[in-house]
Parts: structure tokens; C-alpha cells; sequence
């Protein structure tokens, strides 16, 4: 089998588990917005419901997703297969994460000031406060279901961390259909106290049964997990040093978040005051962002998580070249996906939009798509970034990681601080999506840059040349189809599924005609497996 098979195929169970947990949180996410809309009860929910993963990102969410990896895989190493190291690591976590949860339930107050400071002396900023102190206990759970799944990664289980959300995506979905089935008509002004708490309580069950899914599963390995406070450990040590680094790293990106939030809650506020009725918020920029990230969360994702622990083996025996070769053919790899995918949704983005959210007004489910078009290019950087930051992973340098995070959070809040003061308030989401995308330029230009601290020298030379080219046929088949779409009788859903089978078929196809190896490989492999 080539190295091209072997990493997708150790990606499949976990792109397949993506896919069905995009679909489910897809669900989620349109039903959420025919519930509470795209205009400011819905940028409340949304401050109060994304204030958890901040905090979690914020303190410990990088080194969970990340630090740990390589050190879990020395430690695996040891007589013990790693249960005293492992044990130590779960205690630590677990202590942290019920003491950050407790203070932020405490200080939602004064995150709604700092994340949504528009809402201040009016009636949002009661109603985001309240949800989000229901909200807030998803820290604890988010943060022990990213520790358990570094557990299983490093044993080699990659399926079971990918189906885990599809439960809390199932909660979701039920209780937000709940309250659909009986048509509350929501508003600011008219949701109830008791309404606002059910509803941040049931989002926040979903996460406990997220992260309750994953308990059996690292209880069949061999390692044995009892609390343990003896934390003077070397090696626990080293990871929470390293991980000190990776909490300057997260903090750089929620300062460039929170700078995305306020502006963005603040346009649907003024827009709000100019008399217009379309979403123009932090609802459709979170909406759209989330579409975006679904081919990169169902290959990328996949991909660099079934490899970053074979990147740390390479770099521990000091296989450079190797680990070179590894970063290039994952990067070539993604590209298939992550190219196509962002031109299908610059060309097609409104009509993608306009298909899913049908349950709202066809003017934001328009606006949405606006705001996925301006995302879209940076889908490309975006993967590229994450997995030269792997690479860095690797050699457990957290430091030239906070160096590229700070360069790309820099330039792309001026950008995006630039397009809020120059745009009006009904464009500044999508000037903000488009600040966004040239920061992961600048991000993956960076990144790769700091590799060579290393030795590991990848080229422009490549990548671009095969991205320019799956560009081109992808650009081909779809250009043509684009203008020629509004002559197709039928409705969005119809000319939607036109799309995506001339579209898609016509890019395979072609990209066998030019016998582009890792396309044929690709697909086969999929659809066998």
C-alpha cells in the first residue's frame, strides 16, 4: 500500500464519523436559525453559546488537541504503557477545568462586556449573561472529551473521538425541535427566563454525552487512569510548559475573535437603528463560517489527526526528510478537496445558502451566502497552516507557532478593524470573512517559513503548481455551469443538485484525464472503503 492509501485510509473512519457529524451539527445549525433567525436574538445565542469554546481554547484547548500528543506517545513507551503519566495528566486537567468553570460562571457578566460591549444598557446583555451561564459548564466537558481523545489517538482509535459529537449534535437537535413544535415566534423581548435557561441547559446536555461517550472507550485500553496529585513528574512538567506556550497561542487567536465578535455584534446593532431587517450579524458570520469548515473538517481534520502521531515518531528518530515528505503528500493530498471546495463556494455560495437555510427569509439566507464567499479562498491557507503547525507539533515547538499565530492575528485584525470603519454596516460580516481569509494566507506562508528551523525546506514549487492545476479543471466545469445555471428550470434545491453532480464528476473525471495520481487514488480508495 502506498504512504497516499495509508494516510487516507487511517483518515476514512474518521471522515466518515465527520461527515455524519457535519450533517447532524448542519441540522442543528439550520434549526437554530429558523428558531431564533439571524438578527440579534440569534447573535445572543451565539455570544452565549461560543463564550465556552473561547474560554476552553483560551486556557487549555490547544495543548489538549495538540502539546499532548507527542508526549502521550513518548509516554506510551514506558513499562507502565503510560497509566501513571496519563493518570497524572487526567487529575491535573480535571482540577483546572472544574476551577476555570466555577470562576467564568461567576464573570459571565463581564465576558458579555468585553465580547458584545454593543449590548451594554440594553436588553440583550441581561438575555446573553443568562444563557450563557448555562452555557459555561460546557468548558469542563468539552476539555475531558479532548483529553480522553488524545488518549485514544495515541492508541491508534481514531473512530470513536469523530462519532462522539454526533450525540451531543442528536441533544441538540432534539431540544431546539422541542421548542420549534411549539412556534414560539421568539424575539429579545419575548423569550421567557424559563425558555432562555431550558435552552442553555439543553445545549449544554449534549456535551455531557459527548464526552460520556468516550469513557468506555479509553476503559478497553490498557491503561489504567486513577487520581493521582503527585504532579512534580518531569515530564508532566514539560507538557504543561509546553502547553503555557500554546495558551499564548490561543489567546493571540480569541484576541483576534473578540475583535471579529464586537465588530460584527456591533454591525447588527447599527443596522438594526438604519431600519434594516436582514441578519447582518455575528449569527450569519458564524452560520457561514461553520459551511466553510466542513471539507476542512471532514479531510483535513481527519488527516492530520491519524498523523500527527506518526510525525512525532519521525521527528523523536529524527527522520527529517521523512517527516518532510509526510508534510508535502498531506498537504498535495488535501488539496483534491480543499481547492474545488473553495471555488464551489465562491461561485456558488448564495445558492448553497439559499438551499439550506430555507426556513428563513430568502434576503439572509442570501446575506449568508455573501458572507461564505468572502470565506471561501481561505479555505485553502487554512489547511495548509494547520498542517505545517502539526509539523512544528512534531518537535513539540510551541514557541514558532505563537510567532506565526501573533504575524496572522496581527494583519488580519488591522485588515479586518480597516473594513469595518471603510465598509457600512450591512457589509462589515463580509468584509470580516474576507480579513479572515487573507489572514490564513499570511498564517500558512508563515508557518511553513518556521519549518525550516528545521531543515524541512517545502518549496512553493510543491504545492502550487498542483494546486493551480486541480484550480484550473475544477474552474473549467464549473465557470461555464455557473453562468449558465439561471436557464435551468427548477428551484434552488434542484439546480443545488445539478451542481454538485456536473460539477463533481466533471473534476474527477478530468482530473484523471490529466492523470493528476492523487485525485484516482483518492476516490478509489474512498469508495472502496
Amino acid at each position: 500500500m502506498s504512504t497516499d492509501e495509508s494516510l487516507l485510509k487511517s483518515s476514512t473512519a474518521m471522515a466518515i464519523g465527520t461527515v455524519v457529524s457535519r450533517v447532524t451539527g448542519l441540522i442543528r445549525g439550520l434549526l437554530t436559525v429558523a428558531l431564533l433567525g439571524t438578527a440579534l436574538l440569534g447573535d445572543v445565542f451565539n455570544v452565549a453559546n461560543t463564550m465556552p469554546n473561547i474560554l476552553y481554547n483560551l486556557i487549555v484547548g490547544g495543548a489538549l488537541t495538540a502539546v499532548f500528543v507527542p508526549q502521550l506517545v513518548r509516554a506510551m513507551r514506558d513499562s507502565d504503557g503510560g497509566s501513571a503519566f496519563v493518570s497524572r495528566l487526567v487529575t491535573a486537567t480535571t482540577v483546572i477545568l472544574g476551577l476555570l468553570t466555577i470562576v467564568s460562571i461567576f464573570a459571565a457578566p463581564l465576558f458579555v462586556r468585553i465580547f458584545a460591549s454593543s449590548y451594554v444598557g440594553r436588553p440583550e446583555f441581561q438575555l446573553t449573561t443568562l444563557i450563557m451561564r448555562y452555557c459555561l459548564p460546557q468548558v469542563f466537558f468539552i476539555g475531558l472529551y479532548a483529553l480522553l481523545s488524545q488518549i485514544t489517538n495515541a492508541k491508534g482509535k481514531f473512530g470513536p473521538m469523530m462519532w462522539a459529537p454526533v450525540a451531543n449534535n442528536l441533544v441538540g437537535i432534539a431540544v431546539i425541535g422541542y421548542f420549534l413544535a411549539r412556534a414560539p415566534h421568539w424575539s429579545v423581548a419575548t423569550i421567557s427566563h424559563r425558555e432562555a435557561t431550558l435552552l442553555g441547559i439543553g445545549t449544554t446536555l449534549g456535551y455531557v454525552i459527548q464526552f460520556a461517550v468516550l469513557v468506555p472507550v479509553v476503559m478497553q485500553t490498557k491503561i489504567k487512569i486513577k487520581a493521582r496529585f503527585d504532579w512534580h513528574d518531569p515530564e508532566l512538567k514539560k507538557s504543561w510548559h509546553l502547553a503555557s506556550w500554546t495558551i499564548l497561542f490561543a489567546a493571540i487567536s480569541q484576541l483576534g475573535y473578540l475583535i471579529t465578535v464586537n465588530l460584527s455584534s456591533s454591525a447588527a446593532v447599527h443596522a438594526e437603528s438604519a431600519g434594516i431587517t436582514t441578519g447582518v450579524g455575528f449569527t450569519p458570520y458564524s452560520n457561514a463560517y461553520f459551511i466553510m469548515l466542513l471539507p476542512h473538517s471532514v479531510i483535513t481534520i481527519s488527516l492530520v489527526t491519524a498523523l500527527l502521531p506518526h510525525l512525532s515518531d519521525l521527528a523523536i528518530d529524527k527522520k527529517f526528510s521523512d517527516l518532510h515528505d509526510q508534510l508535502v503528500r498531506a498537504i498535495r493530498l488535501v488539496g483534491i478537496f480543499t481547492v474545488p471546495s473553495a471555488l464551489a463556494l465562491m461561485l456558488f455560495g448564495t445558492l448553497i445558502t439559499r438551499t439550506l437555510f430555507f426556513g428563513i427569509s430568502n434576503s439572509d439566507a442570501q446575506y449568508i451566502g455573501f458572507v461564505l464567499g468572502g470565506f471561501a479562498l481561505g479555505l485553502m491557507p487554512m489547511s495548509i497552516n494547520l498542517i505545517a503547525l502539526r509539523g512544528l507539533n512534531a518537535f513539540e515547538n510551541v514557541k514558532l507557532q505563537v510567532l506565526s499565530n501573533l504575524i496572522m492575528n496581527l494583519l488580519g485584525s488591522v485588515a479586518a478593524v480597516m473594513l469595518a470603519f471603510t465598509l457600512s454596516p450591512k457589509w462589515v460580516t463580509v468584509g470580516l470573512a474576507a480579513a479572515l481569509s487573507f489572514s490564513y494566507f499570511i498564517g500558512a506562508w508563515t508557518t511553513v517559513r518556521l519549518l525550516r528551523r528545521y531543515e524541512i525546506f517545502i518549496k512553493l514549487s510543491e504545492i502550487s503548481g498542483h494546486y493551480l492545476r486541480l484550480g484550473g479543471i475544477f474552474l473549467v466545469i464549473a465557470a461555464p455551469l455557473r453562468l449558465v445555471l439561471r436557464f435551468i428550470p427548477g428551484g434552488n434545491t434542484l439546480h443545488l443538485v445539478v451542481v454538485l453532480v456536473i460539477a463533481g464528476l466533471g473534476y474527477v473525471g478530468a482530473a484523471r484525464v490529466f492523470k493528476i495520481e492523487e485525485v484516482g487514488s483518492a476516490f478509489k480508495l474512498l469508495l472502496r472503503r
